[in-house]
């Protein structure tokens, strides 16, 4: 099987696309934790009203398959539907009491901030260590997040530098590109770098990061296996599958 410094050769590969959340940083885990205080509370409130009961939010099989790495109301809505519920959606300047789609995005965004502030940012030193390497060898580097968050947490993480360009949940939203599977926030990242998709490679955590790499046309697709989801990332379209970066 090739190596990662192999297909990056053979595909001429000129700039890295990273995820954030899971690949770079570790705050997929709070993201996740903040989404599931905010959905358990809301379900048990909305099911004691009507007399009945609502599934918990579960983080292995719920919040991948219809949260993961997509923006903020979109993954509200998506779960809401699983759980057959279906709210207005208000608009993103609700408050966070408010019991729309915006209201419930927003209450979950004020949860992450109380654990960004309480625990800080991991980083994966494994990325970190390789991608120093890879920009002393000139590749060209960007970030994308679906998270609206995604400057705070690299300025937290002190990471910022790393990275010539970003993308990120609010500009996204101000250039009404599509969230995952759509390839857009991709496309953006190398349309800034000036770099075509297939001289680009593209590297998730995520089913629907890796299915956009792929729509996307991009080079290379290199799932990151943090959640032994291997198969679901291979089968969703991942060149390659990697549990850890090339130690340097």
């Amino acid at each position: 099987m090739s190596t990662l410094s192999q297909l990056l050769s053979e595909k001429h590969i000129k700039a890295l696309i990273l995820d954030l959340d899971g690949v770079v940083t570790q705050t997929a885990r709070l993201h996740a934790q903040a989404w599931k205080r905010m959905f358990d509370a809301y379900l048990k409130q909305r099911g004691e009203k009507e007399g009945k009961r609502y599934e918990p939010l579960d983080i292995e099989t719920d919040y991948r398959e219809y949260i993961d790495g997509i923006p903020r109301y979109d993954g509200v809505r998506n779960f809401l539907k699983s759980r057959g519920i279906s709210l207005p959606d208000g608009t993103p300047e609700d408050e966070e009491e408010d019991e729309t789609v915006g209201g419930l995005g927003n209450l979950k965004n004020m949860y992450l901030q109380e654990l960004l502030k309480q625990n800080g940012v991991d980083v994966y030193e494994d990325t970190i260590a390789w991608l120093k390497q890879q920009k002393q060898q000139g590749m060209r580097t960007a970030v994308i997040s679906a998270s609206k968050n995604c400057v705070d947490v690299l300025h937290v993480a002190g990471i910022e530098r790393l990275f010539e360009e970003h993308v990120d949940g609010l500009q996204s939203a101000a250039l009404g590109l599509k969230g995952k599977p759509a390839p857009d926030i991709f496309l953006e990242a190398a349309r800034r770098l000036d770099i075509a998709p297939q001289e680009a490679a593209v590297f998730e955590d995520a089913r629907k990061g890796v299915q956009a790499g792929k729509a996307g046309g991009f080079g290379l697709v290199v799932g990151i296996d943090r959640h032994h989801d291997a198969e679901g990332l291979k089968s969703n379209g991942a060149d390659l599958v990697i549990q850890e970066f090339p130690k340097v």
